[in-house]
């Protein structure tokens, strides 16, 4: 996910898909805990995916409440 594809986002889209990360990283990390997975370099990704959605939507958060 792109940071330009996420600053076109809505906060309540941002939120939505923050959720999605989430639960994805959690179910990547539970899976190569049990197997390893074929690429583990999506957990990575996945990480940054989050970093980014929470970055943005701090910024747009901060931005409406000037």
């Amino acid at each position: 996910m792109r940071t330009t594809e996420i600053k076109e986002l809505t906060v309540k889209e941002i939120e939505e898909r923050l959720e999605n990360e989430k639960n994805l990283i959690f179910r990547q990390k539970m899976n190569h805990a049990i197997s390893p997975l074929d690429n583990p370099m999506k957990i990575r990704e996945t990480r940054r995916n989050i970093a980014r959605l929470e970055t943005i939507l701090r910024q747009k958060r901060k931005e409406t409440v000037k």
